[in-house]
């Protein structure tokens, strides 16, 4: 689960770290208010409007403006609220569709007393999964496209390890000010900054922060003036505070719903909708269908217990993607009786109607035969299949 930027602040600012003051606003006249307030508190005309979207590079699209007078803050607000915001990291890239910008946050400038005098660093924090423990990631090329610098400027790009028994070590905060060539007050600001920020990601059950920029102002105070927070919806039952912060309006509509009726699913960019039950099982069976000359067009885990009614909610927010030519259904009877999960697809099937794409159904384990028997008895247009390449060859067939 994704944060807003502001949202991000204030879960690190309640671990102690500092950030980029600043208030959010959904009008043009909240944003003049909040310029008033910020400009008055921090007696600088320089003010910063960023718009909040889940997404990346902002600054790139427009999405990010300096103002220094009410009369420009209200212009600036003006054109970023209601947008369609393009950024390298929204949908289709700088040739997509965007993302409607529906909140600013106008923030403090923290390039003070001089911007020259300030330092940008980059600084995240996630899981290693091949090494399987945490890694702080850190370069003294903030405020840059992190992906280039590691494939351009390798060297410019350090990792910390962090032994998942014995935590975040002093040592380890040392050695990063070292590496960022600290010293000082802002050495010992940058040591702290990252134990807050470790002990943000930890406390959250988070899977990743990223600072970018993390700054060392001219006074050598260490700020986030930018974050990017990715929450790990597994540990969500533990925060229902954090849960509370999801925003549906910067999520896809049908995974929204999906998860209404507790369906796990992903959209995908293939032609192929796959229902299945089980996260392997689901993942070999989009291997298979790409393999076999198809593209997956969603990863979609209908649990244990694919019921009718589950089964019913499945087929509608597959049919809902009009790239789908073809849905494979493959479930193993375990838990489930395969006998059950037929006539949960015989009656959906009939409940939806006017179904136009070919449908696959491979069951095995409990039942199985019964199953298979059901389906070939129904006299709908549904193919069944006993071996998950026969069910392959069988989408591969219905779409060429």
């Amino acid at each position: 689960m994704n944060l807003h930027e502001y949202q991000g602040k204030e879960l690190l600012k309640s671990y102690g770290v500092a950030i980029q003051e600043g208030i959010v606003a959904t009008t043009i006249e909240d944003a003049v208010a909040a310029y008033d307030n910020i400009s008055a508190r921090t007696n600088n005309k320089f003010v910063v409007i960023k718009a909040q979207i889940h997404a990346g590079g902002r600054g790139k699209g427009g999405g990010v403006k300096v103002v220094k007078s009410v009369d420009e803050a209200k212009e600036k607000a003006g054109q970023i609220l209601g947008m369609m915001l393009k950024t390298p990291q929204t949908p289709g890239g700088m040739d997509g569709e965007g993302k409607l910008v529906r909140k600013v946050l106008v923030a403090e400038d923290s390039y003070v007393p001089s911007f020259d005098a300030c330092k940008e660093f980059y600084v995240s924090v996630l899981m290693d999964r091949e090494k399987k423990c945490n890694v702080i990631i850190y370069s003294t090329e903030g405020g840059m496209d992190i992906e280039k610098v590691a494939e351009e400027t390798p060297e410019l790009v350090h990792k910390e390890w962090i032994d998942p028994e014995l935590g975040l070590q002093g040592f380890q905060t040392r050695k990063i000010a070292f590496n960022l060539g600290l010293s000082g007050k802002a050495f010992k600001a940058m040591e702290l900054f990252i134990r807050q920020l470790y002990k943000a990601f930890l406390g959250s059950d988070a899977a990743l922060f990223e600072i970018n920029p993390c700054l060392v102002t001219g006074d050598e105070r260490v700020v986030a003036v930018d974050c990017k927070v990715t929450l790990d919806e597994n540990g969500l039952y533990r925060h229902p505070d954090l849960e509370a912060l999801r925003d549906t309006d910067e999520e896809d509509a049908t995974e929204v719903e999906a998860r209404n009726f507790d369906l796990n699913y992903v959209k995908l960019d293939g032609n192929v909708g796959c229902m299945v039950n089980g996260a392997g099982l689901a993942m070999a069976t989009m291997d298979i269908i790409k393999l076999s000359g198809g593209e997956p067009a969603n990863f979609l885990d209908v649990g244990g217990t694919a019921n009718a009614e589950r089964v019913e909610n499945a087929f509608r927010i597959i049919l809902k993607d009009p790239n789908v030519k073809a849905i494979l259904i493959n479930i193993f009877g375990g838990i489930v009786r395969c006998d059950r999960v037929a006539q949960g697809v015989i009656d959906a099937y009939k409940n939806i109607g006017n179904i136009n794409v070919p449908i696959i159904v491979r069951l095995q384990g409990t039942n199985a035969d019964i199953a298979k028997k059901m389906i070939d008895d129904s006299g709908l247009k549904v193919l069944s299949a006993i071996e998950l390449q026969e069910a392959a060859d069988r989408v591969k067939a219905v779409l060429s």
